[in-house]
């Protein structure tokens, strides 16, 4: 009976261990783990040249090629002005009434007391020459001072005069720098009067890309709501943020016969920097980790993470400056699925 227990058990564990086979499907290999392979499309990295580019935003002026500014001629404060940007002005029209300011009054006073006591001067030379006491020389000494005192308070009261600005030429009025009230200091600009001629669009810039930029330098311009770009050149860049909008001018000189009317927005493009002969990628394959740029470098199909320094790009190709060398392929979609040392395809 002994026996006959155990060859049931035995029995009995054979056929289990027979229906757990056939529950793994039959062929054994129920427990082996397929290797994850992630989906990718790839690019070759090559040389090339990149040029990086900004975007301005501006607007065309009326007649920006032949601009008058209207400076305070002496430190003043502004009483009214009588336009607005925009408006029509005639030859000779107000633009602005100022008044001297308590230091421009001093000055002129100053300047007018200097005179009179230089022409005292002189006239006691002239005295003490008849007398034998002075010679020629001592006289044409007193002579210039005097005539050049007289001159600098003539200059400065005309000055003061003259604080009513007025329109030099028929045109538009294209920007006011002032408002009624200011305290301006000598040479500032309160008004710029354009009177025709070629158009010029007025672009906004961050200042610290202004520094990089110079007059001459190519831009295309296009119309803000889009169409065919045009060739055009930078007339000057003034680094010198408006304290209002903290942007830089740049004026761009326009080409005649193009259409471009006054006050039409426009969208420019301008080369801020570049690589030489460098390494570029496209763009789509750099990937971030916390600031440090990478991409996926594929070699016999797996990826490898290689870190890397980025350069100058222009939107659609990068500048690597390490970690990717020309011909090696790198992914450009799918990446995010990717890891490092996994096996990839293509698609």
């Amino acid at each position: 009976m002994r026996h006959l227990g155990i060859a049931i058990v035995a029995a009995g564990l054979l056929a289990l261990a027979a229906c757990s086979g056939s529950d793994g499907g039959g062929d054994g290999d129920g427990d082996v783990t397929a290797t994850p392979v992630a989906l990718v499309s790839l690019a070759p990295a090559a040389k090339g040249r990149i040029a990086q580019t900004a975007t301005l935003y501006g607007e065309v002026e009326r007649g920006g090629a032949n601009q008058s500014v209207l400076s305070a001629p002496v430190e003043a404060t502004v009483e009214s002005i009588a336009v607005s940007p925009g408006d029509a002005v005639r030859a000779g029209e107000v633009i602005a009434r100022m008044r001297p300011s308590p230091g421009t009054r001093a000055q002129a006073q100053a300047a007018a007391a200097q005179a009179r006591t230089a022409a005292q001067s002189l006239a006691r030379a002239q005295r003490l020459k008849a007398d034998g006491l002075a010679s020629d020389a001592d006289v044409e000494t007193a002579r210039a001072a005097s005539a050049t005192a007289t001159a600098q308070a003539a200059a400065l009261a005309r000055q003061v005069a003259e604080l009513v600005l007025r329109a030099p030429r028929s045109g538009y009025v294209v920007t006011l720098g002032a408002n009624p009230g200011n305290l301006v200091p000598p040479g500032t600009a309160v008004a710029t009067i354009s009177s025709g001629g070629a158009p010029v669009g007025r672009f906004g810039i961050d200042p610290a890309t202004a520094a990089k930029l110079s007059p001459g330098m190519p831009v295309e311009v296009s119309g803000a709501a889009g169409g065919a770009s045009i060739a055009a050149t930078i007339a000057s860049v003034s680094p010198v943020a408006d304290p209002q909008t903290r942007l830089a001018t740049v004026i761009v000189r326009l080409p005649g016969g193009q259409g471009i009317a006054a006050g039409q927005t426009l969208t420019a493009r301008v080369p801020v920097a570049a690589s030489g002969d460098a390494v570029t990628i496209p763009y789509a394959a750099l990937l971030n980790d916390g600031g440090q740029p990478f991409v996926y470098v594929v070699e016999h199909g797996v990826a490898h993470r290689h870190d890397v320094a980025t350069g100058a790009t222009d939107g659609a190709r990068v500048a690597v400056l390490k970690g990717v060398s020309a011909g090696q392929q790198v992914v450009t979609a799918g990446g995010t699925g990717v890891e490092d040392g996994m096996k990839v395809r293509t698609r």
